[in-house]
Parts: C-alpha cells; structure tokens; sequence
C-alpha cells in the first residue's frame, strides 16, 4: 500500500513569535547590563535593582504566552504592557534628573519595544499603535520636557509597530488565501479521483443497460431509456457542469434562451424562439456565460463537454452560437434519426471560440448540401452559417461518408466573445 504524503502546515505567524521570544531574552540583559555600568549614579540603585529583578522573573516566566497567539491572551498583553511602562515612569524616581536630561535609557530600556512588538504580532497594526502611543506618553512623562531625541525614539518605535502589524495582517489574509486554494486544490483531486471510479462503473453500466434495453424493447426498452437519463444527469455531475448564476442578467438571459432553443428541438415551434429573442432584447446586457446554454442540449443521445471555467460572450453571440448548435443537432435528428447519438464540444482559445457537433451517422453524401439549398432547404446555408457570418465568424462542414458529420464553428475574439 503506497504511503500517503505527509502534509505539513507552517503557519506565517509563529517565526515572529519566535522573533519576539528571541527579542525579549536578548534585550533582558542588555538593560541590565545598562543598570550595571551605571550602579553608582542612580539616586536608588536598590529601587532599581528591585524593579529589573522582577522584570527578569517576569520575562522568564512568561515566555510561554509570546510562543503563540493562542497563548498571548489580551490580558497577558495589558499585564505586559503595565509592567514597561511602570518601569518607564519608576526611572525619575530611581535615578537622578541630571542623567534623564543627559539621555540616560530608562528602566527597561529598549525591552518595552518587546511588549509593543507583542501587540502587532497579535492584533495587527490598530493596537500596536495604541501600545507605541502609550509608551511614547509615558516616555514624555518620564523625561518631563520634549526634547529631539525622545521624539525620535518615540516616532521610531511608533513607525516600526505600525509596519510590523500591517505586514503581519497581510501575511495572515495570504494565509487564509493559501489555505482556501489547498482546500479547493484537494477537493477537486478527490472529485476527479470519484469521476474516475464513476465513469469506469456506473456510467459503463448504464450505458449497457441504455444500448442493451433498445435492442430488446418493450419494457426493457423504456428501463434503458431511464438509464439513459440518469447517465446523462450523472455524466454532468461528475463533470462539473455550469451552474448559471442568477445575478448576471446578460448569463440569465442568455440560460433562458438556451432552454427554449431546447424546447425547439422537441417541437416548442418558432414561437419560442421569437420569445427568447425577444427577451433578450428586453434584458439582457454585460456578458454571458455559453457553456449553460450548450448543456441545456445535453440529453441521453446528445453528450456535451465544455471547459470546466466560463466562456464569457455577449448575450447577442451566445443566442446565436446556441441557436447554431440547435440546428446542428435537429439535422442530426432529421436526417440521422432519434436514435443518432451526437456530441457538443465547446472550445475556449485565445483567439476564438470553438463548438464543434459531431454525431455518428453515415455522413453527408457528394452534392447534398447544394441540392438543399437549391431547394429552398437553408438549414445549413441560413440557420448555420448565416448566423456564424453575422458574428464575423465561419462554420466549416467536415463529412466522411460512413464516418459521420462534424459542423465546426468558429467565432473570433472580435465577434462577439467577452475578453
């Protein structure tokens, strides 16, 4: 049994979690180390002692709750937060006021940006400005007058978090958007893999059972015409038909109208033709998706492929591209017979539009084409490719006596298709 590969999820976030740990213990000492060098010039270098041995048990204790968002509760922040800015504004009690206006760092030093980090990490760029904001107050505060390089630090910081927590809400949107195209991506293997298993059994199955009920008749006959339909049904299931989609007026009308040119195939009459025509002349407007109007064709003895994303035209275009088919198909019926099987595909190049109808019959002999047409039979010459030549495009009839026919039609870019 072949092994099934090991999907690994990495979330985006958790490297800057770990930046933030790797931040916290790094600049721990560096504040320290500041405290240390300058022992003698604080006005209470015990009170500060006190407060830096409790901002290293806290640091050390806490590390957990920067490891992931799950653990970095809003709680834990505003504790965070709490615990720099009231090492920011202990500084004028415990040192003295000529080194705070000399620049002396305050308590923390540059540890506070940590819990600001924190804030960006977790909520993005609206409370790791609220933080910095805070911090900047407090760094006023404890300085007691504006001066150039508190505003400096003040801004940097500010700036610094505010990008930090934009970037991060970027890179969780392009996460989610990763995470949806695999999901889609899995989903559509799993839907191939049981269009596979379908078509190798099910579909086999009916269509035996369809082939097998004509050739006895009676009952058996109506049971395989049921097979039929239910292959049909089940063959556009599994392939992913089109679903029109009702808020596009152009793709409603134009699915309206490929039903009627259905009907006619089953004897609606012209009327319904003129209705449609009608219709979409009263509604219809942007672009219209062809592969609807095409599959409404799709019966037990008509097979219809089309490309599994939209072929967008105008809704114009579409109606005459149907209704070509549709004058394909009753050919096929009139002279071929009801049990002819044809088949619709629809091809969506960068140039053009391609409907090719092929159907299994004899074929077209010598000659035929142009007694119809000196008959007054222009089923081809008008319903075909008259239609093909009022969109700029042509409609190329392929016939190989025993083989079957084949109407190709081609619709370029510029007549009519929707880029």
């Amino acid at each position: 049994m072949a092994r099934q590969p090991r999907v690994v999820r990495m979330s985006v976030e958790q490297p800057l979690w770990r930046a933030v740990t790797a931040y916290r213990l790094v600049t721990l000492p560096y504040a320290i180390g500041q405290y240390a060098v300058a022992y003698n010039k604080f006005k209470h270098p015990l009170g500060a002692a006190a407060y830096l041995a409790f901002l290293a048990l806290w640091t050390l204790l806490t590390l957990g709750h920067v490891g992931s968002a799950e653990r970095c509760t809003k709680r834990f922040l505003a504790a965070d937060l709490t615990v720099a800015l009231a090492g920011i504004l202990l500084t004028p009690v415990v040192d003295t006021h000529q080194r705070i206006i000399e620049g002396a760092t305050t308590l923390p030093s540059i540890w506070t940006a940590g819990s600001v980090l924190a804030f960006a990490v977790k909520g993005g760029w609206r409370p790791a400005a609220v933080a910095s904001t805070l911090v900047g107050i407090a760094d006023l505060i404890e300085r007691g007058a504006f001066s150039r390089e508190t505003i400096h630090n003040v801004v940097l910081v500010w700036i610094a978090s505010i990008a930090i927590g934009y970037v991060v809400e970027v890179a969780r949107a392009s996460e989610r958007v990763l995470a949806r195209a695999l999901q889609i991506e899995a989903a559509t293997r799993e839907r191939e893999r049981l269009a596979r298993d379908i078509h190798d059994s099910v579909l086999q199955v009916l269509a035996m059972v369809q082939r097998r009920g004509a050739e006895i008749g009676g009952e058996a006959e109506a049971l395989g015409r049921m097979a039929g339909e239910q292959e049909v049904a089940l063959r556009s299931l599994v392939s992913d038909s089109p679903v029109p989609d009702p808020r596009r007026p152009g793709e409603a009308a134009a699915v309206r109208r490929g039903r009627l040119l259905a009907g006619l195939r089953s004897g609606a009459g012209t009327s319904a033709l003129s209705a449609a025509e009608a219709e979409d002349s009263a509604g219809a407007s942007g672009p219209a998706d062809l592969r609807p109007l095409l599959t409404a064709y799709g019966s037990a003895q008509v097979t219809v492929s089309a490309p599994a994303t939209p072929v967008l035209v105008s809704p114009h275009a579409a109606g005459e591209i149907a209704a070509a088919v549709g004058a394909a198909l009753d050919n096929v019926t009139r002279h071929v017979g009801d049990a002819a099987h044809a088949w619709v595909l629809l091809e969506d190049d960068p140039d053009a539009i391609l409907v090719s109808v092929r159907d299994d019959g004899p074929g077209i002999p010598d000659g035929r084409l142009a007694d119809a047409e000196r008959e007054g039979r222009l089923g081809v010459a008008q319903s075909i490719r008259g239609r093909l030549r009022d969109l700029g495009g042509t409609a190329e009839l392929i016939s190989v006596p025993g083989q079957g026919a084949e109407v190709e039609l081609r619709v370029p870019r510029d007549g009519g298709a929707a880029r």
